[in-house]
Order: C-alpha cells, then structure tokens, then sequence
C-alpha cells in the first residue's frame, strides 16, 4: 500500500513538471525578452553587493581584500554617535514622509474628480498635462525650481508682487521653513499625473452596475465616491501604501543636492548626500557603505512590516 502510494506520488510529480515545462516552453518569447533585464539586474543590483563587506572594514582602495583590516560594527556605531547622520536621517524622512502624503492625497483627488468629468476630450487633456512632468529630468525639474523662485526675475516673486501680496522678494531658497514644503510640492507636481493614472485603472475596474444602482437608490455623487469609488480602489491604496514603505528612506537626491545651500544645509543633507560626501569627497568608503547598508536594511524592513500589517488586517498586499 505505501509502495502504491509513493508511486502515485512521483507519478503526480512527474505530470506536474511535465505541466510546468509544457506552459514555459509557451512562453519562451517572453522568457528570450526577459534575459536582459534578468541580466541587468544581476549585473547592477546583486554583484555590487559584493562591496557590502567594505562596511565591516577599515577600507584602503590600496591593500587587497585579504591586507583589508576587519572591524566588524565599528561604523554602524558610528553613524549613531554622528550628529550629521543623525541629522540627515531626520531630513531624508521628513522630506520622504511630506512627499508620500501630499502625493497620494493629490493623486486620488485628482483620479476621483477625473472619474467625474464626463467631457472626454478635457479629461483626456488633463491627463496629458498632468502626466507630461513625469518624464522631465529631476535635474531639469530643479533648475525649473531654482528659476521660478529665483529673488531676481523668480514668477513667484513676480506675481506675490504683483497681486500685492509681498512688498519686496522672498529668498525662498534660503529660509531652512520652506524647504521640504517646496521639495513636496514639486514632488507632487512632477508625478501626481504618474500616480493618478494607477488609480483611474483601478477604478475601470469597478463595475457600473453599482453606480446604476446607487442613482435609482437616490445617492448622489458624494455618496457614490465615499461608498463606492474609494472602496473601489482600496485595494490599489494599499498596495500602493506598501510600496511606498519601502521608499521612506530614498528621497529625492538631485533636489536636495542641487538646492541646498548654506543656509538651509542642516534641513538639505539627506542620507544620499551624507554617502557621496563620505564616499566621493572624504574617501571614507567603508562609513558610506554602511551608511549605505543601513538605508536598505530599513527599507526592506518598512515593506515586510506594512505588508505584514496589511495581512493582519485583511487587506491586498504584495507578497
């Protein structure tokens, strides 16, 4: 009896991977298509994590790996007794925390009102020119940045003045107050139209007959969006919630790095900018790297915690 039962075990194995080779020799075009960013990722992602070990010694670009001296945590316990890393990662979450929030109650707004429009040629042209910025250079959205709030011919200054509302130029870029604001902002500016598109999909998705039935029961377009349209795309919200978890700790580097001066340095320096100056400037590679290693290892524990909090309670989640 056991001897019949291992057989059809095996059997049942053998069909399986019968089954599961027949369906990836379907597939083998998009399998050839595949390889090269498989390769890519290999290439730029899990070969330079290599360089890791740099942060557990006392890195010389001129010994050889085996003259490298060991120092095991030896830097990660100095990025916590550093005031200017501790500072860095308090502006690198403040600006991260400010952008996430503005952008995803921007992008559902925006989704939702779009959803309302019934004229399609104006919604299709809101959704051009809210998505263009998407694809501009971060560099080129920073020299925009500097030149709109420039004090000598900066259009904001130009039109406060204007309407009466400033008596003489306002430094923007140099009050520490306004920074991460205008680092939000322009966040918002550049990919809202990105994100709204995430949830304009989603909200294809919902199936009309509920908004039919919502009509005959009386409801009107509040109603229908607060019951309907965002339970609709909760799923979405989430997912995208978590994936975002994930990014706390990568803000935007060329905004920060191309804006901050004197002035505003100590609201400017974020984790990135603490790395290049370590790694690029002062050659201390092996504070860099853990600097580095510290960036990703909290990532990666924001995206399992919120996925895991999205599990506990029942909603969509990535893995």
């Amino acid at each position: 009896m056991a001897n019949k039962k291992s057989a059809d075990v095996q059997q049942t194995e053998l069909v399986n991977q019968k089954t599961f080779w027949q369906k990836l020799g379907k597939q083998k075009q998009l399998i050839f298509m595949s390889v090269p960013f498989v390769l890519y990722i290999i290439l730029f992602r899990y070969i330079p994590l290599w360089g890791w070990n740099m942060a557990f010694q006392d890195y010389k670009p001129a010994r050889s790996f085996s003259q490298q001296t060991w120092v095991g945590l030896k830097w990660f316990i100095f990025l916590f007794k550093d005031k200017e890393f501790l500072l860095s990662l308090r502006n690198t979450i403040g600006m991260s925390i400010i952008s996430t929030v503005l952008g995803y109650i921007t992008a559902i707004l925006i989704a939702i009102l779009l959803n309302e429009v019934q004229n399609i040629a104006l919604k299709r042209f809101v959704q051009t020119v809210s998505y263009l910025p998407h694809f501009l250079s971060w560099v080129i959205v920073t020299g925009l940045v500097a030149n709109m709030l420039s004090v000598e011919d900066g259009i904001l200054n130009n039109i406060l003045m204007y309407i009466g509302a400033i008596d003489k130029p306002v430094l923007w870029l140099s009050v520490p107050n306004y920074f991460w604001q205008i680092i939000g902002w322009t966040y918002v500016w550049k990919e809202v139209g990105w994100n709204t598109i995430v949830y304009l999909g989603a909200m294809t998705a919902i199936d009309p007959c509920l908004y039919e039935a919502a009509e005959i029961d009386g409801c009107g377009r509040l109603r229908k969006i607060m019951h309907i349209t965002l339970p609709g795309i909760r799923p979405t919200i989430i997912i995208m919630m978590i994936m975002s978890a994930g990014h706390i700790l990568d803000a935007n580097f060329e905004m920060p790095f191309f804006l901050k001066n004197g002035m505003i340095e100590e609201v400017a320096t974020t984790i990135d900018i603490y790395v290049l100056k370590y790694g690029f400037k002062l050659f201390n590679f092996s504070l860099a790297t853990a600097a580095g290693i510290f960036k990703n290892a909290v990532n990666i524990l924001l995206l399992l915690l919120a996925n895991w909090f999205a599990k506990k309670a029942g909603e969509e989640r990535l893995i």
